[in-house]
């Protein structure tokens, strides 16, 4: 239970209770004392565990991640849910993905991977480890969020290395925005309701546990200092560390939508559809319709270049459901699969609507 933002322990006491009783046929009285009941005594919190006790028992939960796409690869970490190799990570690890493998850090074997689904809003990703069973899982916190001051360790692959690294550190601040750089492709998101921390989160800790002082998992490793902060520069000093985590709480939401199999809102669950276009917010400014997707590009061979769809058109309708924005459209694809028809129309850049039918292909994890 908390109160106020502090933990509270509350203690049951049974006082003691006197009864008097006076017998119909003697003068006197006689006190009869019932014997108190013993106090509840506190629930005592284990001692914190040391560093290496932590290692020793998190370690085998956890499982470094390979995700690459062509000639390019990402490097991350992830920790197992399920005993079936359910595993939770950052959505941008396994981004446009094309090959995930994971290596389980407790048996040192190498699993195939593949996405089950994905909310890039709050950069979460579920994970299955191919053939994999009998698992150790994770312990979470019993808490919805830690406490600023509580002393948390972050777990991961640091640097891409292949070995856990553990960094300790402490709770600085909850409810956090951030805004985040792909240090792949250098797009952007803003991330809500973060916790803050002052650990080493490096490169390659993306999508590990971040433990409580017993080894119980209160967020996701997202974000942390670039190389050129954290070491410095000639013209520039090091900065103190400094990192964020999805709260667990967050994740779990996402985690249990993916598994029911309901994707909506911002989660996507199942093979990511792939339309083919990329588009934008349409400008006040331009002599077009004053809502809709602006397409800014085709990719060759899409099912949108099919279709007909070019640079400049406005996306007004998906399959029936009006598009007001870039993000519309988005959230329009979240719960669509490959092979899957659907109508769209536009408006060109002479104001001639058209519309036509398309059927998605397989795409990758994106949004």
């Amino acid at each position: 239970m908390r109160s106020g933002g502090r933990a509270v322990v509350l203690t049951l006491v049974a006082a003691g209770v006197w009864l008097f009783a006076t017998p119909s046929l003697d003068p006197g009285t006689a006190d009869f004392v019932a014997t108190p009941a013993p106090a509840v005594a506190p629930v005592a919190e284990p001692p914190p565990l040391t560093l290496e006790e932590l290692t020793a028992r998190v370690d085998p939960t956890v499982v470094t991640l390979s995700a690459s796409a062509g000639f390019s690869g990402v490097a991350g970490t992830g920790f197992v849910v399920a005993p079936d190799g359910i595993v939770l990570t950052n959505f941008h690890v396994v981004e446009n993905a094309t090959d995930i493998s994971a290596v389980h850090m407790g048996n040192g074997l190498i699993y195939d991977a593949t996405v089950l689904g994905y909310d890039k809003s709050r950069d979460v990703a579920v994970v299955q480890l191919i053939t994999a069973a009998d698992l150790p899982v994770v312990e979470l916190a019993p808490d919805p969020l830690p406490e600023v001051g509580d002393a948390v360790t972050a777990v991961g692959n640091a640097s891409g290395a292949g070995v856990l690294v553990p960094a300790p550190g402490a709770v600085t601040a909850l409810d956090q925005q951030v805004r985040t750089r792909s240090s792949v492709d250098g797009s952007g998101n803003t991330l809500e309701r973060m916790i803050r921390v002052d650990a080493d989160v490096r490169a390659g800790d993306s999508g590990g546990p971040l433990f409580d002082a017993w080894g119980r998992v209160v967020g996701v490793n997202t974000a942390g200092l670039s190389d050129e902060a954290r070491n410095g520069t000639e013209f520039t000093p090091p900065q103190a560390p400094e990192a964020y985590a999805v709260p667990i709480a967050e994740a779990v939401s996402v985690l249990d939508q993916v598994l029911a199999g309901q994707s909506g809102g911002t989660v996507h669950v199942g093979p990511t559809p792939y339309f083919g276009v990329s588009v934008r917010d349409v400008s006040v400014f331009e002599n077009k319709p004053a809502i809709g997707a602006a397409v800014v590009s085709v990719t060759f061979d899409s099912p949108a270049e099919v279709l007909g769809l070019s640079a400049g058109d406005i996306i007004v309708t998906f399959d029936g459901t009006e598009i007001g924005s870039s993000s519309d459209l988005s959230e329009a694809l979240l719960g669509r699969r490959p092979g899957e028809p659907a109508v769209v129309e536009w408006v060109d850049d002479a104001g001639v609507t058209s519309s036509g039918t398309i059927t998605l292909a397989a795409g990758m994890p994106t949004a």
